[in-house]
């Protein structure tokens, strides 16, 4: 099994290969992959030295799967060259989301819809998988109507000059910065770049892929705030239903869903948090309480750690379901 990882030297790159090694991917031989100023650079995995390798050897080479996570621009140029030697690309960049061809996979929900002629897949963004994997139990029962979502983002979602951004603010140290403003004791009412509507892309993206993932006729409507934690992404979630429902039931149902842990005891002030979600594959759901606004509406709390069930641990994911289904042969 060839195994190439696009964007080997990157934040995101670096969690794939540790994923892939937690969970004993079957790999014969790893082939990763970054841009020209990283070819030659080794890496370790397994044990084992690997050379990093540009792209057009890695095509060369005819990988059985290739995972990236190299940026759109990147993906919408390479992706169809390693499709069209027959590797199964899983692709971690916006490139790919919303193209209508294109399927958009949480394995959890909707990894059954695989087949052997989907040679590009994508990997949906980081916010919307722990959205849409919450959401998913609860819309097959109640029906949902309406979605409103509060994002509180890691600055790993943003990559390594972030990081090094808010460390240096914390140190008093000069700096490259990731953002237009200090994070360090701030909240930054903008992820990725604003568009002519008002929203920001990421905003956008959680409306228009939970959509694709879900059902289109769920409103959503969203406000993504980067803030200076580290340990991953947080959602304040209002839904509305078109049924009422039991609290007790909804418990029953996130905790019964694969992927969901469910930390729900204001008791004992149990709740999720990006300090225990960090380096961890579940997404987790608390705060679970009724709206006492408005009839049939949910509110609720949801954590996962960004680069993990929000980017590599999902795609090595749809790695396996496509070994499973026997789709990806050994």
């Amino acid at each position: 099994m060839k195994v190439a990882v696009v964007g080997a030297t990157g934040m995101v790159g670096n969690v794939m290969l540790e994923v892939l090694r937690e969970q004993n991917f079957p790999i014969t031989e790893l082939i990763p992959v970054a841009s020209e100023k990283s070819v030659g650079n080794k890496i370790h995995f397994g044990g084992l030295e690997f050379t990093v390798v540009g792209l057009e050897t890695a095509v060369s080479m005819k990988p059985d799967v290739a995972i990236f996570s190299a940026g759109g621009e990147t993906s919408l140029e390479w992706a169809p060259k390693f499709a069209a030697v027959g590797t199964f690309v899983i692709d971690n960049s916006s490139a790919w989301r919303m193209d209508p061809d294109k399927k958009l996979i949480v394995p959890e929900i909707n990894g059954d819809s695989l087949t052997e002629n989907d040679k590009i897949i994508a990997n949906p963004n980081c916010s919307t998988i722990q959205l849409v994997l919450a959401l998913s139990p609860l819309h097959k029962a109640y029906g949902i109507k309406r979605v409103v979502i509060s994002t509180y983002q890691s600055i790993t979602g943003t990559g390594v000059k972030a990081v090094q951004q808010m460390e240096n603010e914390r140190v008093g140290k000069q700096g490259e910065m990731a953002y237009h403003y200090p994070i360090d004791k701030n909240c930054i009412p903008q992820c990725d770049v604003f568009i002519e509507n008002g929203y920001t892309k990421e905003e956008m993206k959680l409306t228009n892929e939970t959509k694709k993932i879900l059902d289109p006729r769920i409103n959503v409507t969203a406000t993504a705030v980067r803030v200076p934690v580290v340990g991953g992404h947080s959602e304040a979630v209002n839904i509305e239903f078109e049924r009422d429902f039991d609290l007790s039931e909804v418990r029953r149902l996130l905790h019964e869903q694969p992927g969901i842990t469910l930390k729900d005891d204001p008791t004992t002030n149990s709740y999720p948090m990006p300090k225990y979600a960090e380096g961890k594959d579940d997404v987790f759901v608390g705060r679970i309480r009724r709206d006492e606004s408005q009839a049939n509406t949910l509110n609720m709390w949801i954590v996962a750690d960004n680069l993990r069930k929000g980017a590599a641990t999902n795609a090595v994911q749809i790695a396996h379901l496509l070994l499973k289904k026997g789709i990806l042969k050994m």
